[in-house]
């Protein structure tokens, strides 16, 4: 806590005597706060406890930097903030804080989408919580999960696969028929389906489709400085001879 208060007074300072600290908004400070977020995203997807450290810094100033603002707008403070969510947490666990019975994650995840929807201004309908600004990924395993905890899932989990299949045959269709719209809406649901089968199967599927990007970048970056110590360009080397090098950075690990 005096750690917390040295942070809320040193940001006191720098918005009184730093001229760009001073002139920070709402609206200057949102890219920067996307940036931070997906800074700390990198840093827990490496595992780096030093990194993560940093980074939760880094969020935690923007969460006071915004709470300072909106209190010299008169509209709310940093003790607002901690409120309001220290009642929202009591408020959806009632099986915590209350005399509700959820002995499961599953069910605890249920109730919460219960308890938003009667909430004082909260959603009004199930999916009314999905950020639009989310990427597409994250956003397809927000809606499912939502969709989940209001009833609507697969009764066997084994099913979706035939929905996959169904999918990548009409997919596979459009792309015959070259029909660019339609070809391009059957692959959002095939993607789609693909999501929903790795929600079903306990895949993160952001997290997974990271790993690969991680794993291609390793071994592209493999690729190409092999090829730069023999003097060569990859636009000039056959496919074939790519290949070989390709497998030789995945027999190494990369």
């Amino acid at each position: 806590m005096e750690s917390f208060g040295r942070l809320i007074d040193m940001l006191d300072e720098l918005r009184e005597k730093c001229p760009w600290d001073r002139k920070q908004t709402n609206e200057s400070l949102r890219t920067n706060t996307i940036e931070e977020t997906y800074e700390l995203c990198d840093a827990l997807i490496r595992n780096d406890s030093n990194e993560i450290k940093k980074e939760l810094g880094d969020l935690l100033l923007h969460v006071v930097f915004y709470s300072k603002i909106g209190e010299e707008k008169g509209a709310f403070d940093i003790k607002d903030v901690c409120d309001a969510i220290c009642n929202k947490l009591i408020y959806r666990h009632p099986h915590v804080f209350g005399n509700e019975n959820a002995d499961t994650a599953s069910k605890v995840e249920q109730n919460w989408e219960q308890l938003k929807l009667k909430e004082t201004g909260g959603n009004k309908t199930v999916l009314e919580g999905v950020p639009a600004s989310l990427p597409s990924v994250v956003k397809a395993q927000r809606i499912q999960e939502k969709a989940r905890n209001a009833g609507f899932d697969w009764e066997k989990r084994e099913d979706v696969w035939d929905k996959v299949a169904e999918e990548l045959r009409e997919l596979r269709q459009e792309i015959e028929n070259m029909d660019e719209d339609k070809k391009e809406a059957e692959f959002g649901d095939f993607l789609f389906s693909m999501i929903n089968a790795a929600r079903l199967y306990k895949i993160n599927p952001d997290n997974a489709l990271e790993r690969t990007n991680q794993k291609f970048i390793r071994r592209f970056n493999y690729l190409e400085a092999q090829t730069k110590k023999q003097g060569r360009s990859l636009k000039d080397m056959p496919l074939a001879e790519m290949d070989a090098i390709w497998n030789e950075a995945k027999n190494k690990g990369f």
